[in-house]
């Protein structure tokens, strides 16, 4: 190679990574003022936001779990206005159909008598799709999102239909009352990026929600993105560089996670009945690109593999009898984990 076309190289090189820098500085910008915008109506839930928006980033699917009343309904709708997506909520019920979430072809009777099916569209037809109480619904109802969460297209009366780009569903979970639901499958389950778990906000968070939802009128939050900027982020995200240590530390905590692995751990052996699967690994390399993104950073570190193994590995993970029996954990398990996986890193 000449001496010119190692230079234009480089400088090609150069100017690449400094447009990807403007683009990170760019859309972090723009993040920082959506948080802004949904902290005006979901106030202290920070780490809740975050992690939605790591799912949003990421182009995945959310569960929010958490006891009725902390704004996870709330937390949907805000984010349909912050992100300019086109929203609608299924309030999930046992008598639910999937014709009710897919939508259905009726006979229609023209003017001149001859008839002809028209299909008409259900609620799962968006780009921000609430599944309130999702385990409401029975599994054949719950079934009917399967293939809407992973192909992002639908199959009706033979025909398939394909479903506005971006597509996304944020589901919500109530974990106190069982009575009358079902629990999701395995492999729904595994088609959520991330179970956030929604927690009580402490007391002065809980002071300012008093006083900001009891008064005449509330905070209105403003677009900040819409459907073509969020693919742009999306796509942004796709190109953030990981390095090998990070890489290494999701491989090593996803398979340590799996018993009978060589990876996995005597504990791990004893207490966990099913680990997870590759789409754990693929979950969580998307969102650790997404979490530096939303902190306006070039690339992830092991820092955000140790912050997003519990929502990425919960969902994809169960505890044996006997381990519950004991009062073991799926939190402790994963920290256990996470305490190996970092120490290896750390000394490698």
């Amino acid at each position: 190679m000449s001496e010119f076309g190692a230079t234009t190289g480089a400088q090609d090189s150069a100017d690449s990574g400094a447009a990807l820098l403007g683009e990170i500085e760019a859309t972090g910008a723009r993040l920082a003022r959506a948080r802004e915008e949904i902290a005006l109506r979901v106030i202290g839930q920070k780490d809740v936001v975050d992690l939605t928006l790591i799912t949003l980033l990421s182009g995945g699917h959310c569960l929010l779990v958490g006891a009725p009343g902390l704004a996870k309904t709330r937390l949907v709708e805000t984010l349909g206005t912050v992100t300019g997506l086109d929203g609608a909520r299924i309030q999930f019920t046992p008598d639910l159909m999937p014709a009710d979430i897919l939508g259905a072809e009726v006979l229609e009777t023209a003017q001149d008598g001859s008839r002809a099916f028209r299909f008409i569209q259900g609620p799962i037809f968006c780009q921000l799709l609430m599944a309130d109480e999702i385990n409401r619904a029975s599994p054949r109802t719950q079934s009917a999102l399967l293939q809407a969460m992973q192909e992002r297209h639908v199959t009706v009366a033979g025909a398939r239909r394909e479903l506005p780009v971006p597509f996304h569903v944020l589901a919500t979970q109530n974990p106190i009352e069982q009575e009358g639901t079902y629990p999701l499958p395995e492999a729904q389950l595994d088609r959520f990026l991330l179970q956030v778990d929604v927690t009580y906000p402490d007391r002065a968070s809980e002071r300012e929600i008093v006083l900001a939802t009891t008064g005449l009128a509330e905070t209105e939050p403003k677009a900040v993105f819409d459907a073509a900027s969020l693919l742009a982020a999306q796509r942004l995200v796709r190109r953030l560089p990981v390095g090998e240590a990070v890489v290494d530390a999701i491989l090593d905590l996803v398979r340590s996670a799996r018993p009978g692995e060589a990876d996995a751990s005597d504990r791990v052996n004893r207490a966990v009945s099913w680990g997870p699967g590759p789409r754990a690994a693929q979950a969580l390399m998307l969102a650790v690109r997404a979490r530096a993104l939303l902190d306006g950073r070039l690339a992830p570190s092991l820092e955000d593999v140790v912050a997003l193994a519990r929502p990425a590995l919960k969902h994809r993970m169960a505890l044996g009898f006997a381990a519950r029996a004991e009062g073991q954990t799926l939190e402790s398990v994963i920290d256990e984990l996470v305490d190996t996986v970092t120490r290896r890193a750390e000394a490698a």
